[in-house]
């Protein structure tokens, strides 16, 4: 991390992603904040005027649905939170269609869930969507589909949403917008001489330590899932901001230039479809613990990941299946496995050369993951 400049070259920037809260549009009553909602419609129809292609990733779909039910609390079971965001989704909609209409512009609602991108497909199938509504001026409202998503292909937060969105459809920046205005040297409520970090170029444990697991009663997300978002978004080349949702023209200022929040800068390594694919929308079936050489050999010469440099194996997964590649308790990697977690298991921590000696026939592959199909992330 390092201290930058107080203006950031944003001018080329034109597809842009942005991710607003619940605490963002709404009161901590639970209700909506419409007056905050009708800043936010106001600076994206305008940015979208000014030929931007602007894309919102929305929460609080389950806080618009406690009014029309006259609940004062959130719900506490899956299947409540289900019924509140099916009457949430519809509300919280048609304030934005309402909205976006009185400054002319079309908007169109996506409902998401992992399933739609673990599939490679679907994933295509849902990037060309997008890509086509943006073609059309169309302004993408999308949202996990709480409603029908269940644990295994449940996303789980808008924040990480938000960055697969990003990577789905090679958006140039991603502005992530909370109840906290940046990623701070500590954490501000215990430490009033805490200060916000201007950009992070690195992602690493210390970025995840100084994070913690700040975050506010409204969402489902903290700092912790931001980082996860940004390790996301910057891997698939998109610049992510952190800022303050409760600043008007906050979107404004950022796309201008203003060194506001915090700037998670792309690792600017244009990747390939299927490569995008890994780092957007795939779910990782288990993990793969290495050791330092083994990370310095994928992060700075992109190396194919090979049986010496693997410590241990977490989950259970077959040949073909997207895993992690972690060190020191972070993920550095993402990838297609060539064996199955009970033949890693057993060639863990040995030479590509015995290999077969181990496996027999199916020792057919000199790498665990072939560079080709293995992601940087860190």
């Amino acid at each position: 991390m390092e201290v930058n400049c107080m203006q950031r070259d944003f001018t080329h920037k034109k597809r842009i992603v942005v991710k607003v809260g619940s605490s963002t549009i709404s009161y901590e009553n639970g209700k909506l904040n419409y007056h905050r909602i009708e800043h936010l419609v106001r600076e994206l129809a305008d940015l979208q005027n000014q030929g931007k292609e602007m894309i919102l990733v929305s929460s609080g779909a389950t806080n618009a649905g406690l009014a029309p039910l006259h609940l004062d609390h959130r719900p506490r079971t899956i299947r409540e939170k289900q019924a509140v965001a099916a009457v949430g989704q519809g509300v919280l909609m048609h304030t934005y269609e309402m909205m976006f209409r009185e400054y002319g512009q079309i908007v169109g609602q996506v409902l998401l869930t992992r399933m739609d991108s673990q599939d490679r497909s679907k994933f295509m199938n849902s990037r060309n969507t997008l890509l086509t509504m943006l073609e059309m001026g169309i302004i993408p409202i999308i949202n996990e589909n709480d409603v029908v998503a269940v644990d295994e292909y449940k996303i789980g937060d808008n924040d990480t949403l938000s960055a697969m969105v990003s990577g789905l459809v090679d958006a140039d920046l991603l502005i992530l917008l909370s109840d906290i205005d940046g990623l701070y040297t500590a954490n501000p409520k215990t430490h009033p001489d805490a200060t916000i970090i201007p950009v992070v170029h690195t992602i690493d444990k210390h970025i995840y330590e100084i994070a913690g697991d700040a975050g506010s009663s409204m969402g489902t997300g903290g700092m912790h899932t931001k980082i996860q978002a940004a390790s996301i978004a910057t891997a698939a080349d998109v610049d992510m901001v952190i800022a303050s949702g409760s600043e008007d023209g906050i979107i404004s200022r950022i796309v201008g230039g203003e060194a506001v929040g915090t700037l998670f800068k792309a690792k600017d390594t244009p990747l390939h479809s299927k490569k995008r694919w890994l780092v957007s929308g795939s779910k990782a079936r288990g993990s793969l613990v290495v050791d330092k050489g083994c990370r310095d050999a994928i992060i700075d010469h992109g190396s194919s990941l090979l049986p010496v440099g693997i410590t241990a194996v977490e989950g259970i997964f077959q040949e073909g299946d997207i895993v992690n590649v972690q060190y020191d308790g972070i993920i550095i990697a993402k990838g297609i496995a060539n064996y199955s977690s009970i033949n890693i298991n057993a060639i863990k921590g040995v030479q590509s050369s015995d290999i077969p000696s181990v496996l027999g026939h199916d020792g057919i592959y000199e790498e665990v993951i072939h560079r080709d199909n293995l992601v940087a992330m860190y």
